[in-house]
């Protein structure tokens, strides 16, 4: 405690009335002196008695009790701390700081650890919050120890300078630099088999010319080489509808902070703008309308149909414009608008001279690079015109041993077709029967469908980058008549096409990563009998290894949280998936110099200063400044000594007591009209 005096006016009236009767009272004066000049002293003497005993002066005695002034100390303990040794740099620092501040009777210390918020470092709103219950006038300042990359620095800066002088302590090597990549432009969707733009820039301190990969949905990497500084565009084709993700990266280059900044992603949505379909149908049969139904059926499908009517070897003496509309137009579909369908089936063809071996040759190679074929088997598959001795051989997944079986059968799924997402929805089902299959042997693929002695019926292959499936009898229409109680004919078609077509949701073999915030969700579907080990790769470039967990037949998950912003990348069996944890380029690692340049404008207004500390034992001293003086150094840090207080008790004396005003005023009025009548 400490006593003080000190002189207090407390006016008997409002202070902006006192000072209106100070301004009257002036003018009145100086008109009386100049219009009359006698006695001007004494009334202006009368005057000011008046005005002073308004203003109520008296001497205050009070008992005071010094209060210490408000420090804060904000600790930035973001992803981008982690780097080289700036978190081993701050805690010493803090832990200097704390110890010597801590020890200072007149400094209130404050402090808090901010963690990353959202994508990136948010120390002001740490600050402002820290500070918000202190009265202004006791605040000393503030010490930030940082990296420097702060995202939440306001345009107006009036509100932070309120806080006293800042100090950024930046740690870290101020010469340390990293290679990054980013994504500048990505469009959010796009026609599948359309090349979409993507902007991306590659920031190198070396410059130059730097390499670039990247890859759509985990596939095959392809290269590209930008230059260092500069927007590029890259096309990528859409493979599939619904979400693709696209990966960037760019190799470790000769200055490295973190990896972590060396890949980015995007997700962008494929739309399909139609299907087409070619249906080859070798002769007319029962089961041509019902396929041709089927596929009309659905209004994004554009349809192209040819019957072959009469084979050119056949001698017929009927007209040709009564046979058909026009000839097969073998050259248009088969080399020019070939890779212009996205699905083909031959429906009972057998190879009677119209299309030729190096026209079936073609569509071996159109399904190698992507394309998708259904094959619907008729009795000619059994004999010397099968398409299984055509070029088509070398991609189906079933041969024919000669066979055809005339017997009632009723189609089964096998263990891969209750496996399988084409067929698994329909494990336990009863189905009508069949009356024909053409017998065969599995040479690859997956067989989903077996006669009840073991023959396939449904097989399924991947080939290349394209898919074929196999039906080894003609007499699914039969399902579609309700023969024997009929079977789901048009739900296996259908997924049977979309399997082919790359749906992501019918992808039997696949394996799906989730990002769930402070989750990481794994999705593997198999045809093996046991799942293979996971392995998910960090943004910051760590491995994590969960165990599966069986869901069901052919089915595993697996989850393990996380703490990181960024790309997740998962390995499993071959398969890849990849991930996005928050946007794909996060704040925290878009820059991860040590710099204070983030924070020099909010400091120099404030007084504050920017110190670079990169390495240990760098702690700058501190000192305690009166409420104008420099709050900064080459080597120390300023905080103010605000003298704040508090009036624990206080007594008053006033200094012109209302009677004594009265008597001196009158006295001034008597020496006032004395004067004047004289």
């Amino acid at each position: 405690m400490m006593e003080v005096s000190r002189l207090s006016f407390d006016p008997l009236v409002s202070w902006p009335f006192f000072w209106g009767l100070v301004v009257l009272t002036v003018l009145a004066l100086a008109i009386y002196t100049f219009a009359f000049r006698r006695a001007w002293l004494t009334r202006s003497l009368a005057a000011a008695l008046g005005l002073l005993a308004l203003s109520n002066p008296a001497i205050v005695e009070e008992e005071r009790e010094p209060l210490p002034s408000v420090a804060a100390i904000v600790v930035d303990r973001s992803d981008s701390m982690r780097f080289g040794a700036r978190t081993e740099i701050a805690s010493e620092v803090y832990d200097a700081l704390r110890t010597e501040l801590e020890a200072n009777p007149s400094i209130d210390l404050r402090v808090v650890e901010t963690e990353t918020e959202g994508d990136g470092t948010r120390l002001m709103g740490a600050l402002e919050g820290l500070m918000a219950d202190v009265p202004r006038d006791r605040i000393a300042g503030a010490i930030l120890i940082t990296d420097g990359q702060i995202h939440d620095m306001p345009e107006n800066l009036s509100r932070i300078r309120d806080l006293g002088p800042v100090h950024g302590l930046i740690t870290g090597d101020p010469d340390a630099s990293d290679r990054r990549i980013t994504l500048v432009q990505a469009p959010n969707f796009d026609i599948v088999g359309d090349e979409a733009e993507f902007i991306i820039r590659v920031d190198d301190p070396e410059g130059g010319t730097v390499p670039v990969t990247y890859a759509i949905n985990g596939g095959r990497n392809e290269s590209a080489f930008i230059e260092a500084g500069e927007d590029t565009s890259l096309f990528i084709e859409v493979e599939r509808r619904g979400d693709n993700i696209v990966v960037f990266a760019t190799p470790e280059g000769t200055q490295e902070l973190t990896l972590a900044n060396n890949r980015t992603a995007a997700t962008i949505s494929g739309v399909r703008d139609g299907l087409r379909v070619l249906l080859v149908t070798g002769r007319p049969n029962a089961s041509g309308r019902v396929w041709r139904d089927l596929l009309k059926s659905d209004p994004s499908v554009d349809l192209v149909h040819f019957t072959i009517l009469r084979p050119p070897y056949k001698q017929d003496i009927t007209p040709l414009e009564e046979m058909a509309l026009i000839a097969f137009p073998t050259e248009e579909l088969f080399e020019d608008k070939l890779d212009g369908f996205d699905l083909i089936i031959f429906d009972q063809y057998e190879r009677r001279g119209v299309i030729t071996m190096g026209y079936l040759a073609d569509v071996a190679r159109y399904v190698d690079e992507g394309g998708a074929l259904l094959v619907v088997a008729g009795e000619s598959f059994a004999g010397p015109a099968s398409l299984a001795r055509t070029p088509l051989a070398q991609i189906l997944p079933a041969l024919p041993t000669g066979e055809i079986v005339t017997r009632d059968i009723v189609p089964e799924l096998s263990e891969e077709g209750m496996r399988h997402t084409i067929t698994e929805d329909f494990t336990g089902q009863t189905w009508g029967k069949w009356l024909r299959f053409i017998e065969a042997f599995d040479e690859t693929g997956d067989v989903l469908m077996r006669t009840p002695t073991g023959e396939p019926l449904l097989a399924v292959d991947r080939v290349g980058d394209g898919r074929v499936a196999q039906l080894l009898s003609d007499q699914i229409w039969l399902w579609a008549r309700g023969y024997d109680g009929g079977g789901p004919f048009a739900d296996l078609i259908r997924r049977t096409v979309h399997w082919l077509m790359k749906e992501p949701e019918l992808d039997e073999r696949q394996l799906q990563l989730i990002t769930q915030g402070d989750t990481v969700r794994a999705n593997l579907r198999t045809l093996a009998d046991r799942a293979a080990p996971l392995v998910i790769e960090t943004p910051d470039g760590s491995f994590l290894e969960p165990s599966w967990r069986e869901e069901g037949p052919g089915s595993y998950s697996a989850e393990v949280p996380v703490d990181q912003l960024g790309l997740y990348r998962a390995q499993s069996g071959g398969l890849e998936a990849v991930a996005l944890n928050g946007p794909a380029n996060p704040r925290e690692f878009a820059a991860l110099e040590a710099t204070g340049e983030v924070l020099r404008p909010l400091s120099e207004s404030s007084g504050g200063g920017i110190y670079s500390i990169s390495r240990t034992g760098q702690v700058p001293d501190i000192r305690m400044v009166g409420r104008r003086a420099d709050a900064s150094g080459g080597n120390w840090i300023g905080l103010r000594e605000r003298g704040a207080f508090a009036v624990r008790s206080s007594t008053s004396l006033p200094l012109l007591p209302g009677l004594l005003a009265i008597g001196l005023i009158l006295l001034a009025l008597l020496a006032a009209w004395r004067r004047e009548g004289r």
